[in-house]
């Protein structure tokens, strides 16, 4: 089923002295795509920038770089967006069956993606790394990042997934399922230089760190796997619990499984990614599409930060 939805996420900095000047760039603009259509985009910043330019870097993600050199104690960085989802959701069941373990000596450097024991592993050689499913996407979603880091640690904890001869489809759902129900979803109980060593030893975290998780445990077993940075929106049943994430930016995982491509799946809320998602971008992980970075120039040392993100059925809310 497709949804058309409006989206608006708002970031606002507030200084305690002025700054002189503010250089940043934004991973605000979602990625058009099969299954996610954009409509239309507005990335405004207040003050108004003296310069300003889009840009589409390594993985295909659109980021906004401004520069505002007037000088302000208030800076609001506003996307707009209208886009319509028709994601057809994975099926466990109908997911193909190939092994964890083929997977991961096929993609290695000497392995072929070609065949392995006479079945078809179905990724095209190409070295595109933007087209998200050549060569050279795969074998770099199998190495360690700068917030995914491949420890004995995550290797103890995954193994019990992956058992010999398992289906990569089942170990995806069971990693996904296991996040769910073994940690706790806990806002600010992490910060983004939380190792997953440290995730595993406090047992709690948010999502950010929850896929980070999963990549970890799947990259070190030889499967690639990226950071997906998005929304998720929901309305919940009476007395049902509203899904976790839906109210900020959200992170998932994404899995290359052959003659499928690549799966994204949610180990925050156990489940494959349907057409409540929006993709915003991905990458090796989170340091790859922050929704906003940058440095400022002010005499002050303090700041305040506020962030909003509404993402409902167009139509439902003004479009402001």
């Amino acid at each position: 089923m497709s949804r058309t939805y409006d989206l608006v996420h708002r970031t606002r900095y507030s200084y305690d002295e002025p700054v002189t000047g503010s250089y940043g760039r934004a991973v605000l603009v979602p990625r058009d795509q099969p299954g996610q259509q954009r409509h239309a985009v507005e990335v405004t910043i207040d003050p108004l920038p003296a310069d300003s330019a889009e840009h589409v870097d390594y993985f295909g993600n659109t980021s906004t770089y401004f520069a505002v050199t007037t000088p302000h104690t208030e800076l609001t960085v506003t996307a707009r967006s209208r886009l319509t989802v028709d994601r057809v959701q994975a099926d466990l069941a109908r997911l193909p069956r190939a092994a964890w373990s083929d997977v991961g000596r096929a993609v290695r450097p000497g392995g072929t993606l070609e065949t392995n024991g006479g079945a078809h592993l179905g990724a095209p050689p190409s070295s595109d790394p933007t087209d998200g499913i050549g060569l050279v996407a795969l074998r770099e979603a199998l190495l360690p990042s700068r917030h995914v880091q491949l420890s004995p640690e995550v290797r103890a904890w995954a193994e019990p997934s992956f058992e010999a001869g398992r289906p990569l489809a089942e170990v995806l759902a069971d990693l996904a399922h296991r996040i769910r129900t073994e940690l706790t979803y806990k806002s600010g109980s992490t910060t983004v230089h939380t190792t997953q060593v440290e995730l595993l030893a406090q047992r709690m975290g948010v999502c950010q760190d929850f896929a980070h998780l999963m990549i970890a445990a799947l990259r070190m077993h030889g499967v690639p796997a990226r950071y997906v940075s998005g929304y998720i929106e929901t309305v919940p049943a009476p007395g049902k619990e509203k899904l976790r994430g839906a109210d900020a930016s959200h992170a998932w995982v994404s899995a290359w499984v052959p003659g499928a491509g690549w799966v994204d799946i949610d180990p925050t809320n156990d489940a494959f990614v349907d057409e409540r998602y929006v993709v915003l971008g991905w990458g090796r992980d989170y340091s790859d599409v922050p929704p906003l970075r940058g440095v400022i120039f002010t005499e002050g040392s303090g700041s305040r930060l506020t962030v909003s993100v509404d993402l409902v059925p167009s139509g439902a809310e003004p479009f402001a």
